[in-house]
Order: C-alpha cells, then sequence, then structure tokens
C-alpha cells in the first residue's frame, strides 16, 4: 500500500576533496526524486550561473528582510557575501514528498538540527587518509599549493565535528560509497515518521477488529 511521504533532508559533509561532490552527482543521475537545495545569495552572479539552478540571487536588504522574518532555516557569511536556505521552498518540496540534498558545513548543520531535525538526515564522509586525500586535490588541478594547504588545514578543524553527523563514511571506493549513501537515503524514506497517513491507517485497522 503506498502512503503519502514526506521528503528527506539528506545532508552531506566532507573535507575538501574527500568525495562529497562526486557522491552528490551520482546520486542525481540516477535518482529523478532528490535534488539539490537551491541557496539564496548576495554575491554576484557569475557568467555561466542560471538564476535558480545555482542560486536565487538577490540584494543585501532583501537578505536581511528574509532572515528578520525567520524566513532562512540556516545563513552564513562568506567572504562578505551572504548565503541562506529559503524555508518555503523546502517546505513545500518536503511536503511534496520529494528529497533534498544540502552541501553545507558543520555551522549550517547545525543551524537545521535547530529547525528540521525530524526530517534530516546527516552524512560525514571521511578520506582514507591524509596521503590520499592530498593525491585528490593536486589530481584536480584546480588550487595553487597554497590553496591545497590551506584546504588540508581546514580538513583537520572540519574532522573535529564528525561526531555532530548520524553517518561517518570513510570514502575508500567512490562506488561502495555511494551505495552506502543510497542505502541510508533507503532507509529514511521508509522511517515511520515520513508517512503522514499513517496513524488514520492502522486506526481504521483497529476499527475492523472491534467491529467483528
Amino acid at each position: 500500500m503506498d502512503f503519502t511521504r514526506r521528503g528527506v533532508m539528506l545532508v552531506l559533509a566532507s573535507p575538501s576533496g574527500a568525495g562529497k561532490s562526486s557522491i552528490s552527482r551520482a546520486l542525481f543521475e540516477d535518482d529523478p526524486n532528490i535534488a539539490l537545495s537551491v541557496s539564496v545569495t548576495t554575491r554576484a552572479r557569475r557568467t555561466d550561473e542560471i538564476e535558480g539552478k545555482h542560486y536565487h540571487f538577490i540584494d543585501v536588504p532583501e537578505f536581511e528582510r528574509m532572515r528578520a522574518a525567520g524566513e532562512l532555516l540556516e545563513s552564513a557569511e562568506v567572504h562578505g557575501n551572504f548565503y541562506g536556505t529559503p524555508r518555503s521552498r523546502v517546505e513545500e518540496r518536503l511536503g511534496n514528498g520529494r528529497d533534498i540534498l544540502f552541501d553545507i558545513d558543520f555551522q549550517g548543520t547545525l543551524q537545521l538540527y535547530e529547525k528540521c531535525r525530524a526530517d534530516m538526515v546527516t552524512i560525514f564522509i571521511l578520506p582514507p587518509s591524509i596521503k590520499e586525500l592530498r593525491k585528490r586535490l593536486d589530481r584536480r588541478a584546480q588550487d595553487s599549493e597554497g590553496t591545497i594547504e590551506k584546504r588540508l588545514r581546514n580538513a583537520r578543524l572540519e574532522m573535529d565535528h564528525y561526531r555532530e553527523y548520524d553517518y561517518v563514511l570513510v570514502n575508500e571506493d567512490l562506488e561502495d560509497s555511494t551505495s552506502r549513501v543510497r542505502t541510508i537515503l533507503a532507509s529514511a524514506r521508509l522511517a515511520r515518521s515520513r508517512f503522514n497517513e499513517l496513524d488514520d491507517f492502522v486506526r481504521d485497522l483497529q476499527e475492523q477488529i472491534d467491529a467483528l
């Protein structure tokens, strides 16, 4: 029997280079029911960015209004620009049984915990070793040596917070790690709390017994 299901907020976090983005892409490729959360931001739109796909671009006064009105589930300032997750879009998607993937750091995760803990499943992804993490950062060929060193130092700080997540995966093999994330998501989708009509269904079963 099919019941109406509330969506899942899936949070993936990891040090840079540990594999979070690769796992996310694999999820999107074969699961049309999950999509990336689209944040609002006050920074200028880059030439290759699409409004509503990469971000919702707004000005600072509008961001401050949304934050003051409680319209953001989480927010942060990064390099002088503001970012946040609009509450209304998340609620609409969850209510329609659609799942949302969040690519946020531990500070954003803690903010979401305060407002949406019952809807969340959180996963922290670790590299198998720092030597391997360094190799992955080098292979990307996107950053200077100084930037890579900074990312490694940040990784140490980020790993302090692994205990704050529901699950921790060591990403030694991408295919295996992606499979594990899919299993966690599948389990979350079947949680009793996701099904809004279950109470009525059980009550009806009990009434059928009473009528015997």
